[in-house]
């Protein structure tokens, strides 16, 4: 058994990325007679069917973040970590059924835009920035770095090259092609996402049984590892803090999603780019389904590296190579990449393509919305009114490329976190509670005004960061020190809520706002195709918690 790729391997590998590099530039060429214009750049022309949709948004969600930090995850805490993909299923439903209609009815290019018709441009402006900061910074950066470090974990790869390498390989076709290009490169990507996934889960759980099989592996699993299959934590386990028990279905969990998957504009984007509002909510439903399944693929292995470490029969039959990059507690992010040098040649190509692919796609989907965000509602607002198609397309690249070379320069800085999921979770928490609550009550509170969403939005940053640092200046009760950041994503909404609601109270005396938005039964009513849909999904999240309650 050898770490090293084989011939098949780089033969799988390269035959992947020639063949996405493919499809992003023909997908990308412009039409006889037809020059590239915003809708075509930024909306993909409008025209993505449900299975382009639903594919997309599971290619743009899952990322280095989650093949490497969930797996990392799966190894330090277990199962509970999956609520990420589990509660994520629920509220793609509720986006779908009461997020969706208003934006594709109002037809937003960006989320920003929502806010301007909502509220203001000074606000739409604020919330622009943020994103971008927050993309650039945090999202953009730590995908590099995770997907640079499994290529240095796995093929000795240094990371700045890694870094380069990722970034080059994103921008040769999403710069140039926009949304077209990553909406129909992503439906590929999901193909190489899954395959290469259930590969590696095969391999880790038939490696625990030692070749008897997957469902023998995942009985010795679950029988030698009892405590990595709570969903629901106690205070006295170590990650309680991260995953703070019931609080993960009904507090802050709900903040995470709710925000991520209902107004992340490289998340949303996708369903702004449909050719019908049912088409989107399909699409919507496809991806809800799909992420029933992840964990299988993005947290098993994880756990399943954790007995192999702990079982030193195991790892007398691996022999030295298993000495290799070996995971720790400490160091739980390595456990993905340490699998993968147990698949044999040929399938270390398939798995090692799904990780490209999960990286790729998400960074290509980020450098669009950011570039989307800023050409949209910066430079057209600020810069230049009256740009043209062919200046806004222009500006989308160029801005596109800027990010890039700043989360690229980012990305090594981030060397040293451990469990990144859970960095990207709780410095995404700091911004996203804020931003949640402008547009919840936006949607659905008439009386909310403008001057209240902005009080509250720049409000929300002080009183996050008070539950993060303050009270460990004052406080030496535990319950006030050490507050779970999901907790802390939870008070910060609830209080973000109440200063915009009291605000616009005292501003309106009580009367609706002029740009509240008239909600109608018929503007949420959705097709039987969607209603059964969203039932079977709650279905089995009733009948997956009940099995790994405790």
């Amino acid at each position: 058994m050898t770490s090293a790729f084989g011939f098949w391997d780089y033969f799988i590998f390269i035959s992947y990325a020639l063949l996405i590099l493919g499809v992003g530039l023909w997908v990308s060429r412009d039409k006889k007679g037809h020059q590239k214009n915003a809708e075509d750049y930024f909306l993909a022309s409008k025209s993505l069917p449900w299975w382009a949709i639903g594919a997309s948004l599971i290619a743009a969600n899952i990322s280095a973040e989650q093949f490497i930090g969930m797996s990392g995850s799966g190894f330090a805490s277990g199962l509970a970590i999956a609520s990420y993909e589990w509660m994520g299923a629920l509220t793609l439903i509720i986006v779908g059924k009461f997020f969706l209609p208003v934006f594709i009815e109002k037809g937003l290019y960006t989320i920003p835009e929502f806010v301007e018709k909502r509220y203001s441009t000074n606000l739409k402006t604020i919330l622009a920035v943020f994103w971008i900061g927050l993309y650039v910074f945090v999202n953009l950066a730590s995908v590099l770095y995770l997907g640079s470090l499994a290529l240095e974990t796995i093929m000795g790869i240094p990371m700045l090259y890694g870094v380069i390498g990722l970034a080059l390989f994103a921008a040769a076709y999403s710069l140039y092609g926009g949304l077209s290009a990553v909406a129909w490169t992503d439906v590929i990507q999901v193909v190489f996402l899954i395959l290469g996934g259930l590969v590696t889960t095969y391999l880790a759980l038939n490696t625990v049984s030692g070749g008897e099989g997957v469902i023998e592996g995942f009985k010795i699993v679950y029988e030698t590892a009892p405590e990595r299959f709570v969903m629901i934590l106690d205070e006295s386990h170590p990650e309680y803090r991260n995953l703070p028990g019931i609080a993960v279905l009904v507090g802050g969990l709900w903040v995470a999603n709710l925000y991520y998957w209902g107004f992340n504009q490289y998340i949303i984007q996708r369903t702004l780019a449909a050719k019908s509002l049912k088409e989107a909510q399909k699409g919507i439903l496809l991806a809800a389904f799909l992420k029933l399944i992840l964990p299988l693929i993005v947290v098993i292995p994880g756990i399943a590296a954790y007995v192999i470490i702990n079982d030193p029969e195991i790892m007398a039959r691996l022999g030295d190579v298993a000495q290799h990059n070996l995971p720790s507690l400490g160091q739980a992010d390595k456990a993905y990449p340490w699998l993968l040098q147990f698949l044999p040649t040929g399938l270390k190509g398939i798995a090692f393509a799904a990780l490209a692919a999960a990286i790729v796609s998400s960074l290509a989907s980020m450098l669009n919305s950011t570039s989307t965000i800023f050409t949209m509602d910066i430079y057209r607002q600020y810069i230049n009114k009256n740009a043209s198609d062919k200046a806004t397309v222009t500006t989308g690249r160029i801005s596109a490329g800027v990010a890039l070379l700043i989360a690229g320069i980012m990305a090594p800085l981030l060397g040293g976190i451990d469990q990144a999921f859970q960095f990207i979770q709780e410095y995404t928490g700091v911004v996203s509670p804020g931003i949640l609550a402008v547009f919840l009550l936006g949607l659905f509170w008439k009386k909310t005004t403008n001057k209240g969403a902005i009080i509250g939005a720049l409000a929300s940053i002080p009183i996050a960061m008070f539950f993060k640092v303050g009270p460990k200046g004052w406080s030496t009760n535990p319950l006030f020190v050490d507050i779970p950041f999901m907790d802390q994503m939870g008070y910060t909404l609830i209080l973000t809520m109440l200063v915009i609601a009291t605000v616009s109270l005292i501003q309106h005396h009580g009367k609706n706002d002029e740009k509240g938005i008239p909600l109608t039964k018929a503007l949420f009513k959705t097709s039987p195709t969607f209603n059964i849909g969203a039932f079977a999904v709650m279905l089995i999240l009733v009948v997956l918690y009940s099995l790994f309650w405790k």
